[in-house]
Formats: C-alpha cells, sequence, structure tokens
C-alpha cells in the first residue's frame, strides 16, 4: 500500500443522488483527504473553508450524476479504489493556492509540503544519485578519467541536466533539487495561483533562475523534451477526477513526449505501489505498440526498453518506513524512476 486511499461513499458511488454542498465539505472530509494527501503546515487558513471548497463542491456534485459507463478504462471494470475527489479538480487547486498565497503574504508561509519534507529532500538526493550514476556511464562510454576527473565532470554533467517538475504547486521540489547541483530547472502548474505562489517563494529565497511557466501537463504546450520529469503527486491528483482512466492516458502520452530518449521519469505517489505504477507502465507500452502480429516481438521489447517510445522500470526509493496491515507490508508513499527508451 502506497497511501491511504479515499473511502466511498456509504451508498453506491455509481447511483444518482442529490448531495448536498455541507455532505461533501464536512469536516471530517477536509481531515481525511488532507491527511492522506500532506503534512499539513502549522499555520491556519486565513480563507473561510466554505468558500475555499465552494467550487470544487459544485463540480464533484455534478460529477456523481454521471454513469460510470460514462468513462472508459484498460479495466473490464472500473477499479472499486478509483474514488473521485476534491483534489480532482482544478477548481480546488486554485483556491487552495489563492489561501496559500494570502498566508505567503501575510504571514511568509511557503504553503504544504505534500508528503512532507522529508519525503522531498529524500526524492531529491536519491534522483541526483540516479542521474550521476547515468552521467558516469556516459563519461565512462567514451573516455578513461581519474576520480578526480569524474569529481569535476559529476558537477557539471547534474548542472546541465534539463529538469521539469510538472505540478509543481509551491515549486519547494525544484528549490530542493538546485541545493543538490542541478541548475536548468523549470516548474509548472495548470493553477495560475500556484505558479504566483511558486515565484514569489523563489524570489524571496533566491531562486529566480528557475523558471515557472502555467502549463496543463496533459494538453501541454511546451515543445521541449528534458532529461528529467518529476511527478510529486499530479499523477495522484490525476486519477482523482472522474475522467481519472481517461486523464491517465493522457498523462502517460504527454510524458512521452516530454521526457528526452534516455531521459528519466520520476513519480512519487502516495496512491499508488510501486508495483501499480510499473503495470501501468507496462500498459501503456502495450497500448504503444499495440495488440497485432508484433506481439511477442513487443513484450522483449518493453523489458528491454529498445522502442525509443517505451518506458522501462529502473529503480525505486527503498528506504521510506514501511508498515504491515492485513498481512501485507506497504509505505504510505512510492518513489519509482522509469527511462524512456535505452540508457546510452
Amino acid at each position: 500500500m502506497a497511501g491511504i486511499r479515499l473511502p466511498p461513499e456509504d451508498t453506491d458511488i455509481s447511483q444518482a443522488r442529490a448531495i448536498s454542498t455541507a455532505d461533501l465539505i464536512s469536516d471530517d472530509d477536509r481531515s481525511v483527504a488532507a491527511d492522506s494527501w500532506s503534512i499539513k503546515s502549522d499555520y491556519g487558513s486565513t480563507l473561510d473553508d466554505d468558500q475555499r471548497h465552494a467550487d470544487a463542491s459544485e463540480a464533484l456534485a455534478a460529477a456523481m450524476y454521471r454513469a460510470a459507463s460514462d468513462y472508459s478504462s484498460d479495466k473490464e471494470e472500473p477499479d472499486a479504489e478509483t474514488i473521485t475527489s476534491m483534489l480532482g479538480y482544478q477548481s480546488y487547486w486554485d483556491a487552495t493556492y489563492a489561501d496559500e498565497l494570502t498566508n505567503f503574504r501575510e504571514h511568509g508561509d511557503a504553503g504544504e509540503v505534500w508528503f512532507g519534507a522529508d519525503v522531498m529532500e529524500m526524492v531529491a538526493s536519491w534522483t541526483k544519485g540516479l542521474c550521476v550514476d547515468i552521467s558516469q556511464r556516459q563519461v565512462q562510454n567514451h573516455h578513461d578519467n581519474d576520480d578526480s576527473e569524474f569529481v569535476s565532470q559529476e558537477e557539471k554533467e547534474i548542472a546541465a541536466w534539463s529538469v521539469l517538475d510538472v505540478g509543481t504547486g509551491n515549486g519547494l521540489l525544484l528549490q530542493e533539487l538546485f541545493k543538490q547541483g542541478f541548475s536548468d530547472l523549470t516548474g509548472t502548474d495548470y493553477s495560475e495561483g500556484a505558479i504566483n505562489l511558486a515565484r514569489s517563494l523563489a524570489r524571496r529565497d533566491g531562486f529566480t533562475s528557475i523558471k515557472l511557466l502555467v502549463d496543463d501537463v496533459l494538453e501541454t504546450k511546451l515543445d521541449k523534451k528534458f532529461q528529467l520529469v518529476m511527478d510529486k503527486g499530479t499523477l495522484d491528483a490525476i486519477g482523482l477526477h472522474p475522467d481519472g482512466p481517461i486523464k491517465r492516458i493522457m498523462y502517460w502520452e504527454s510524458m512521452s513526449r516530454l521526457v528526452a530518449p534516455g531521459g528519466l521519469l520520476v513519480i512519487t505517489s502516495c496512491n499508488n505501489t510501486k508495483e501499480e505504477l510499473v503495470q501501468e507502465v507496462e500498459n501503456f507500452n502495450q497500448r504503444k505498440i499495440g495488440i497485432s502480429q508484433e506481439v511477442e516481438e513487443s513484450t522483449g521489447e518493453a523489458k528491454t526498453c529498445r522502442h525509443p517510445a517505451l518506458f522501462c522500470y529502473l529503480d525505486h526509493i527503498r528506504s521510506y518506513p514501511t508498515f504491515m496491515f492485513g498481512g501485507s507490508v506497504g509505505s504510505r508513499v512510492a518513489t519509482v524512476a522509469f527511462v524512456l527508451g535505452r540508457l546510452v
């Protein structure tokens, strides 16, 4: 288990029923959603909670009337654990970051650190290690240098990696990556409020070289490919939308266009296990290859990453705290790295 999944309503989610705004934004519901997604900040909200959740509640109430047959999926039946949530709507995040931007301006607070600061720092440090290994492998393939030359080359290579953080939020992960030696850093988010907050924090903290843009990863306007793409919670949020199965397919298509050949995609999730993410990549690969007379050959390509448009599992963080539930051992967070195509 990679995290706490939001519980379903008492009645069948596929049934059309009248839902009041109060039902959707009760204190208990807010607590469950917040606790399963983040380590809360110490400061309180300066905006009225009902106002903060009004748009998301209205959209969610409308979505509940839609039949399950309106959505398509790779699975024959809808996943019982795929539950829609306010966190799947842009209106929720617009309201959230408007709230956090107000807190920043009034109190200097940076906002919530999704999954916690410890996880963010571990992800940044671990990711740097992967990039260093890849860079050194590439250097060794071309030169026979001594250790001192490798140290200097390592710093140059890390600084040169082009990095994209999708769904960057307040941009704190980009700041942590900058501290690790990355310098070509770009963050995108579909919420303009998030980008405004990230820019304000970057200016205050002296990270003015970080590029921050409003962009929806599912319909990205970026025409650049990046050697490293980071996702901390974005795939989770996409999956919580009523159109989650469709949007997840769009997500992987976008990732295949944004990640450079031989580049890395690092996903941190609290709602998917490492095994589930690997399986989702395999499903994407199979969709890309197609079910045809090439099935036998394509299965080998998916495993060895010979196809330039396919993702292949590379590694995952093994040092997160674990717990046991129902006889299974899991972690509340999973971080998994995939490589696009074959490593040089």
